[in-house]
């Protein structure tokens, strides 16, 4: 989850203890906050972490070097933010935010439509973020395709309504984008290094949205990818135990594993009583029952569990959980964005 705590786009000592503090928790796999790729227009706010330049690069080398001493392993999340409202500190990048319309949501132009030759230079950025990721050490890359980013943008008929290969009525069209980023990063990386991909179905301004409407046009969107490069969906939503089509109860991740075959990690409200964008209003959430989550993945739904509230909070959530000390567990309010917690 995104932090702001990396000065100039540097991870620093306190967030390199920060991410090691999880690994000594027990987390089993750390990804990390979102971090830019090398386009000047790639972030909204300046103390996002970069995944380009030397003095960024070391500092994610601390971080991995200390989350592997502590006995944990890591990957970063690589991102671009694509056509973003304006910072509230009202700081800006040295050029105009970037996407497939000049659009972050529907109807509002606050950026430039990229031009092939941007599309080229991004596509070459993830893919050099991704060999970074794996020459420093990292154990995985996850490459951010939800909640209305760069490459969610692509997907979203409200903010792509390019006429190039880039566009297109259809998601499979519209799925053009991130289908080059994903050979490339897998052209950089190889065969051997996990490649994880996050997708939403819900935007930050539609949360009711979804880009695949029946099992199977989700189908028909997902495979491409998958074939394409990913090994493991990250299927984010509000509530991990909402069914995401009428007549089933699997949720997103459990379509995703269903209809592709790959490994899928499930996310959204897990061990909390509030879902995660109300915390950005103010709401506290209190520890809840993990009783549906077990029963969901015993009977083979998802693979992988991804927690972020509780584990802001709490560095030992993970172990609190694993030894039944549940009495133990802290709540989440909205002041643990304001800090990093280490203990």
């Amino acid at each position: 989850m995104t932090r702001s705590f990396s000065p100039e786009g540097v991870p620093t000592d306190a967030v390199a203890d920060y991410y090691a503090s999880r690994a000594q928790g027990e987390v089993g796999l750390i990804l990390s906050e979102g971090t830019v790729i090398d386009r000047v227009s790639s972030s909204n706010d300046p103390n996002i972490p970069h995944f380009y330049g030397e003095q960024a690069l070391a500092g994610w080398q601390q971080v991995i070097d200390k989350v592997h001493t502590a006995g944990g392993k890591m990957g970063p999340q690589i991102w671009h933010m694509g056509v973003m409202d304006n910072h509230r500190s009202g700081w800006l990048p040295s050029q105009p935010f970037e996407g497939p319309s000049g659009m972050g949501k529907p109807g509002v132009v606050n950026g430039q439509p990229m031009t092939e030759s941007d599309i080229a230079d991004t596509i070459a950025a993830y893919g050099r973020a991704a060999a970074d990721a794996k020459r420093l050490g990292f154990d995985t890359v996850e490459l951010h395709g939800a909640h209305g980013y760069l490459i969610d943008q692509f997907f979203w008929h409200e903010t792509n309504r390019r006429s190039d290969i880039f566009g297109g009525k259809t998601l499979v069209e519209r799925s053009r984008f991130a289908i080059e980023v994903i050979k490339e990063v897998r052209r950089q990386v190889g065969e051997d290094f996990a490649m994880i991909l996050r997708l939403s179905q819900f935007k930050p301004s539609a949360y009711d949205n979804k880009l695949a409407a029946t099992p199977e046009e989700m189908e028909a969107w997902l495979n491409p990818l998958a074939d394409a490069g990913v090994d493991i969906f990250h299927c984010s939503q509000r509530r991990f135990w909402e069914p995401e089509f009428e007549g089933s109860d699997l949720n997103f991740a459990g379509w995703a594993k269903k209809l592709t075959g790959k490994a899928t990690i499930t996310v959204g409200s897990v061990g909390l009583t509030g879902e995660f964008l109300a915390a950005f209003a103010g709401e506290s959430s209190q520890p809840s029952s993990l009783d549906e989550l077990v029963r969901r993945m015993d009977r083979g739904d998802f693979d992988l569990v991804a927690v972020g509230r509780p584990l802001l909070s709490d560095p030992a959530w993970t172990k609190k959980i694993r030894e039944q000390r549940t009495d133990e567990l802290k709540g989440f309010s909205v002041e643990a964005l304001g800090q990093l917690v280490l203990e």
